[in-house]
């Protein structure tokens, strides 16, 4: 942590002015470090009452924030840059380091304290005499589960919010955890942001740890990971690896906003995430549950970016093209998007805000197929806007797996035959792209060609495409006749069996484009993918082993997504059992989650008969529903 500094005035233009480290008491008696800016003139406050903006961060109230970059500009914003354009337009902004971050006190542990604190921070602010009484929050990723943590309370002022990327709708099924496995960007980023933290001598033990290695003998313990230099970061690391059932644990304020649907304060929301994002479910789960209340105004974005970087053309090796940035196609820019919102919750303002779409979507895919100039893939794809998600008249229709390694709506026959691999502990399938965020530099999100490579951990055979591998069950529809639009909720039932005690199943939804000159073997696109631990197979409260030899079902949640499998491409779905280091690997023992240290290879076994019809459900579209989104004036 930071050395504290007292309180200052510093002077950031003649009209703009911010008071450094204000340290703002916590219930607990600990004190938070707050930037507040206000308007001045000549480098002097201006008094009065104004509405407020706030952010609470774990990364740094002055630092630049790598989300704050708009179309055009080489590097983002410095945080009082942002802060400046909003106080010009009328706002007082607070910017807060999280407890345990930066200049603020206490101990940090990861999303436990922000509902508390955040609820405190509401209260302190409403009470001061430059405050009007009401205030927005906004932020990214972490910035955005500290807007949900302290919305589930209820706090004094609240009257609007820009959710980015984040906000847990149930951490368990999105965001630490998936299907009952862990998710391990938890680790990377424990790693990364430790680097940053503590004394000098424990951030160089960090930095001269190799964490290549260290995930190649997983699961960690206490003492034994590369974050043993920072006890308070490995000690939410394995709780949260070691938290596998579905207890009250997960029902904490700050990771269950689910729970607090019936009485979350009924503002305007703005919700944004992206196809190739770790927070989709999240995002989609809390305009569904929220919009149950039609007094609540609500807006919903999705984009087809990685994490935050609703600015970009790409995602991976995946190109979008110039009409996936938000800024010129949606919407001038973020700061004018926010700008206007706030000016229409917390003003009154008569702008634009009642009459743009509820939901807006990009719809991904359409793209030429090409290579681009910057060696990605033309994948291309546009904007549409609808009036509720799903998208009304979406027709929700199967897809089953066949012996054949086809895919097809028709049923299978009766007498099918079935597919058994061996799934082995010590050889995962490698991640190959995906929803992902904060895994650098273990793994990267976003969407590649399903082959391995030098740049993937764990790659074994580059070059070699995933469905290669005997623990790898690939089925794919005949060339499309014509455009499919998948646009919703994915579902995928398998009817499985195994001769191990646990194990996992995993299904990843591919867009197999056929040969061409720059991918003379075609490009088998990842759009989206999900997980199931079978112990959880009948409930998430209450695991049990599996019956050897015995036929259950089991249910995949892949994250939503919005794709157009154009003609002439295929529609494939992979079924295997690890996703690494996506992921954490099933032993196949039933040992306790996050303990296990001996594994055994599990023979798993997939049925694609009559009477066990294994299928992907798929939300299809038709033109009428993918109304055009109406550009923006420039």
């Amino acid at each position: 942590m930071d050395t504290l500094t007292p309180s200052r005035f510093e002077v950031i233009a003649d009209d703009v002015i911010v008071e450094r480290d204000v340290m703002v008491t916590m219930r607990d008696g600990i004190k938070l470090a707050t930037d507040v800016y206000r308007p001045a003139k000549d480098g002097k406050v201006i008094e009065g009452r104004l509405p407020a903006i706030m952010e609470r961060t774990p990364y740094g109230k002055a630092e630049r924030s790598r989300s704050e970059i708009e179309v055009g500009m080489a590097e983002p914003m410095k945080r009082n840059e942002v802060a400046s354009y909003f106080v010009r337009a009328g706002y007082a902004v607070i910017y807060q380091d999280c407890r345990g971050r930066h200049n603020s006190e206490g101990e940090f542990s990861k999303y436990i304290s922000e509902a508390a604190d955040g609820y405190d921070t509401a209260r302190w602010l409403v009470e001061q005499a430059w405050s009007n009484g009401q205030f927005g929050t906004m932020g990214l990723s972490y910035a955005a589960h500290t807007q949900a943590a302290l919305a589930c309370l209820n706090p004094p002022g609240l009257a609007c919010m820009v959710m980015d990327s984040g906000g847990f709708s149930n951490a368990y099924q999105c965001g630490i955890r998936q299907g009952g496995a862990f998710e391990l960007k938890q680790a990377t980023w424990a790693y990364n942001q430790a680097i940053g933290e503590g004394d000098e001598l424990a951030r160089a033990a960090i930095e001269a740890e190799d964490i290549h290695a260290w995930f190649n003998v997983m699961p960690w313990s206490e003492g034994v990971s590369p974050v043993r230099w920072m006890p308070e970061y490995e000690n939410y690391l394995l709780d949260q690896w070691r938290s596998g059932t579905f207890d009250e644990s997960w029902r904490r304020v700050g990771l269950y906003m689910e729970g607090f649907y019936e009485t979350f304060p009924e503002v305007p929301i703005v919700l944004m995430s992206s196809w190739y994002d770790a927070y989709v479910k999240s995002t989609l789960d809390n305009y569904r549950g929220l919009s149950a209340k039609d007094s609540r105004p609500l807006q919903l974005i999705m984009g087809p970016w990685l994490h935050g970087n609703r600015n970009t053309t790409l995602a991976g090796d995946t190109s979008f093209g110039p009409a996936a940035p938000l800024g010129g196609n949606v919407m001038e820019s973020w700061l004018a998007f926010r700008r206007n919102w706030f000016d229409h919750w917390l003003k009154g303002k008569d702008n634009t805000v009642s009459q743009e779409p509820v939901v807006r979507a990009f719809v991904m895919g359409g793209g030429s197929g090409t290579r681009n100039a910057d060696g990605r893939l033309d994948h291309g794809g546009h904007w549409i806007e609808a009036s509720d998600w799903p998208l009304p008249g979406t027709e929700f229709r199967n897809y089953y797996i066949h012996e054949n390694g086809s895919l097809s709506t028709e049923k299978p026959k009766d007498d099918a035959a079935s597919f058994t691999y061996d799934f082995d502990p010590k050889d995962p399938v490698p991640t190959i792209g995906g929803s992902l965020t904060s895994g650098q530099p273990i793994f990267e999100g976003g969407g590649f060609d399903q082959r391995e490579g030098e740049k993937f951990y764990g790659s074994k055979h580059p070059g070699l495409p995933l469905s290669a591998r005997a623990d790898v069950l690939s089925f794919e529809t005949e060339p499309l006749a014509e455009d499919v639009a998948v646009v919703g909720p994915i579902t995928v039932e398998l009817y499985v069996s195994s001769d191990a005690p646990d194990t996992d199943f995993t299904a990843k939804l591919v867009d197999v484009y056929p040969p061409s000159k720059d991918y003379p073997t075609g490009y088998a696109l990842n759009i989206t993918d999900g997980i199931i631990r079978c112990r959880y197979r009948n409930s998430f409260e209450k695991p049990e082993p599996i019956v050897k030899g015995e036929v259950f079902k089991v249910t995949i949640e892949p994250f939503a997504t919005a794709n157009l499998f154009a003609k002439g491409h295929r529609i494939r779905v992979d079924i295997s059992s690890s996703n690494f280091p996506k992921y954490d690997i099933n032993p196949n023992s039933y040992a306790p989650e996050g303990r296990g240290r001996t594994s055994q290879v599990a023979r798993n076994t997939v049925f694609c008969d009559g009477t066990r019809p294994s299928a992907i459900r798929l939300p299809i579209v038709g033109g009428a529903a993918m109304v055009a989104l109406k550009p923006i004036a420039k």
